[in-house]
């Protein structure tokens, strides 16, 4: 759910008894609570939890619930799938959320049978996870060795989750096939293991007879299709974006808008800056939908503000760096609402202008991200602008440079304007370039903003969408330059089992 949903990892930390219970691990206000019963068809049987949550108030008779997880069959270890996405704004408790397990593991295989008749074999494996309900899904295929009965997969990592929705001891079915051309690949055989079998690494206990169930039945003397053995078993915490931010690293946000004269005299309603009595403009909308979620993440709540693309007094000079609050010393705003203020006060004392050139603003958060490198800080630029970008090459350069720093970048694009080039900066199909140089991270996220503004009864489910999708890819972002760096988290004191006084 990007920064907008709660994730049930965190339920790993609660040990299930079999009894109804109530955990206070968000805040104050909330109340977890745990249920299992045993299944009544096995007199000594595990338990079935699920989990819902309700709000907490001493002073009511009836609690309704905000929602439910689904039921975990037999499990003492249950990992839930569902989501509250009804929180809203309530960022804070999202810091609960704990990393999740990734493991890596490696295996050969010996003796397999011959598949192809003028060769040998060209073998690939399959991992299922099994269900609740007995069936199996698909959770990881292997890459296939080419003609050999004897191959050494590459290692591979998967989430614990995946592998086994955290039940260390549900069944994991691996079949084993010979890869042909046509997708018609020949079953080898299969053989089931478990988590927990396979965390005892390489030994005796995990070389696996493939078995063939046909040619079990038909062959009396048949013994197997080949081994497979496990070469080796690791497993690490995978941290998540919520593990850094609890951890204390800080988002410092900072606001560019464009200036351009392209997006009409501002005293006019036809124009995208056109400051209404009524209504906020597209500018606003976008800053409020993006900043009013990314703020939380912001413990003084000062934002550097930015405009581009006007000519500023006293002198008039086209500017495309120049702070909203008229202080180039200082260009923090206090809040939205002071990024919103200074806006509009911007927009009654520069003239709008141009070129539309966004590399200034780019190297100027860089240059800021480039003195804090140890991962306690992180830095978005929100860039909102209407036209099509006047200084492409410079700005790929910067972007390709700052691809290295602890920055992200967003663009959010107004008006009807083609927005091809800001499609090309993002980077999801094709990673930009300069100069020959690649960037080391896709670090601009691009959303046309018309694609979210429907108007009328419908606008604020729409600017919930915007504010989704800009921000989906920053966990992201901010997680490719932890790893790259080696960078982890500052952990956190477990939390006081007391519950607080009402």
């Amino acid at each position: 759910g990007g920064l907008g949903g709660v994730s049930e990892v965190f339920w790993r930390k609660l040990r299930v008894l079999g009894v109804s219970g109530t955990i206070t691990s968000l805040c104050p206000h909330l109340r977890v609570h745990t249920t299992s019963s045993p299944c009544p068809c096995v007199s000594m049987s595990l338990s079935t939890p699920h989990v819902f949550l309700s709000p907490h108030c001493p002073h009511c008779s009836h609690i309704p619930q905000f929602g439910r997880t689904e039921v975990i069959d037999n499990s003492l270890n249950p990992d839930f799938l569902h989501k509250f996405d009804f929180l809203g704004q309530a960022f804070c408790t999202l810091g609960e959320i704990v990393g999740s397990d990734v493991a890596t593991l490696q295996f050969c295989a010996n003796k397999l049978d011959k598949k192809d008749f003028f060769g040998k074999s060209d073998p690939f494996m399959v991992f299922y996870r099994s269900n609740e309900d007995g069936t199996f899904t698909i959770c990881h295929k292997t890459e296939v060795v080419r003609n050999t009965l004897n191959p050494v997969w590459a290692a591979f990592a998967i989430p614990v989750r995946a592998l086994c929705n955290g039940d260390h001891d549900r069944a994991i079915k691996v079949e084993v096939y010979d890869w042909d051309r046509d997708g018609s690949h020949d079953f080898i055989g299969e053989f089931t293991t478990s988590y927990r079998e396979l965390a005892r690494g390489q030994s005796h206990f995990n070389v696996y007879e493939v078995v063939n169930p046909r040619k079990k039945m038909k062959k009396k003397k048949y013994l197997n299709s080949g081994t497979v053995t496990l070469l080796s078993f690791t497993v690490e915490a995978e941290h998540t974006f919520l593990d850094y931010i609890r951890g204390g690293t800080q988002l410092n946000f900072t606001v560019a808008i464009d200036f351009t004269a392209s997006n009409g005299n501002p005293s006019q309603p036809t124009s995208l800056h056109y400051l209404s009595p009524f209504q906020l403009n597209a500018y606003s909308l976008a800053l409020r939908a993006v900043g009013d979620i990314i703020q939380d993440y912001d413990s003084d709540k000062m934002f550097p503000a930015l405009g581009f693309g006007a000519k500023v007094p006293p002198d008039g000079h086209v500017s495309h760096e120049f702070p909203l609050n008229g202080d180039a010393s200082n260009p923090a705003c206090c809040g939205i609402a002071g990024v919103l203020e200074a806006y509009q006060r911007s927009l009654r004392r520069v003239q709008l202008y141009g070129p539309t050139n966004f590399a200034p603003v780019v190297n100027h958060v860089a240059r800021s991200a480039a003195m804090v490198l140890d991962g306690s800080q992180y830095f978005v630029l929100l860039i909102i602008t209407d036209g099509v970008i006047s200084d492409m090459a410079q700005t790929k350069e910067a972007i390709v440079n700052a691809a290295k720093l602890p920055m992200s970048i967003i663009i959010v694009g107004v008006g009807q304007a083609e927005f091809d080039a800001m499609v090309e900066l993002d980077g999801d199909d094709i990673r930009i370039s300069s100069r020959g140089k690649v960037a080391e991270r896709d670090i601009v996220q691009f959303v046309p903003f018309r694609d979210y503004m429907s108007g009328g009864p419908g606008a604020g489910l729409s600017m919930a969408g915007l504010a989704r999708e800009v921000l989906a890819e920053i966990p992201d972002q901010l997680l490719s330059y932890m790893k790259a760096r080696g960078i982890k988290p500052t952990p956190i004191p477990p939390m006081s089992s007391e519950t607080p006084p009402p």
